[in-house]
């Protein structure tokens, strides 16, 4: 069974041995995966590589892999190399990973990290960041229904990443893992439920900066255009189970069968 390649995952490694980069290998092996962010907002996924690289002596905090909306990249060998190291990415002294998974993160698990703020296209960094978390599972044959777990349940005193980071884009931890299924049922040719669609002609007035999706109920989708406050917007039907946004699963779909949210529209 194929995946598909959508992006390209480069490769840009810390210098090892360092205090960032030890270069022991992970043992026993991937068997689950954590989400970050970055929680430096605005800090692009170049950035934060250089800066691991320029303070690889100073600290031992690290992670595999950091996702903007340009870039994937790879600092300490997770996917593209014929070997897993360890990253520093969880402490040891939590119990959660242990209770979960039988192993510590730093041995077992590879950490992503999600790059989000002003800058940034958050719906792009999105696309790519379950995109390689989707594509992890499919390398090791994790079940992405239960093999991803955010920093913040490993380690609720100290962490709220990936939700900080998600919430910027007004996006959900409990959406997070529902897409990433999505994605890798999208990406292996499994076929996805489908959205319940109910016909009703109407039409709204857009309240805030609206953006049309091609062809699904969710952000993960392309804009095909965007419609400013003010303006009118017919539609043809609704969806009352795509992405949750703000709470709110319904979305519109027009006559060309792309989707709107409905919370933009009055």
């Amino acid at each position: 069974m194929p995946f598909n390649e959508k992006y390209t995952i480069t490769p840009a490694y810390l210098t090892t041995p360092s205090k960032r980069r030890s270069g022991q290998i992970m043992s026993p092996g991937v068997k689950f995966i954590v989400a970050h962010d970055t929680g430096n907002p605005r800090s692009t996924a170049r950035g934060n590589r250089n800066y691991y690289e320029n303070s690889r002596d100073d600290m031992s905090a690290s992670a595999h892999i950091f996702v903007d909306d340009k870039e994937i990249i790879e600092c300490i060998p997770a996917l593209t190399a014929n070997k897993q190291e360890k990253a520093w990415h969880v402490l040891y002294g939590v119990p959660t990973d242990n209770q979960l998974f039988g192993y510590n993160a730093n041995d077992a698990a590879i950490g992503v990290e999600y790059c989000y703020g002003d800058n940034i296209n958050a719906d792009e960094s999105y696309r790519k960041y379950i995109w390689v978390i989707a594509k992890i599972c499919f390398t090791y044959g994790l079940d992405p229904s239960k093999s991803i777990v955010g920093h913040c349940f490993l380690d609720p005193r100290r962490k709220t990443d990936p939700v900080t980071g998600l919430l910027q884009s007004r996006r959900t931890y409990d959406q997070l893992l529902k897409d990433i299924v999505i994605e890798y049922n999208e990406c292996t040719g499994v076929v996805a439920s489908q959205y319940t669609f109910i016909s009703l002609q109407g039409s709204g007035k857009v309240q805030h900066r609206l953006n049309v999706r091609k062809g699904a109920p969710t952000t993960k989708a392309d804009v095909v255009q965007i419609i400013s406050p003010g303006l009118s917007i017919s539609y043809i039907g609704y969806v009352t189970n795509g992405e949750t946004v703000n709470g709110n699963a319904k979305w519109y779909m027009d006559a060309a069968g792309n989707y709107f949210w409905s919370g933009a529209v009055e």
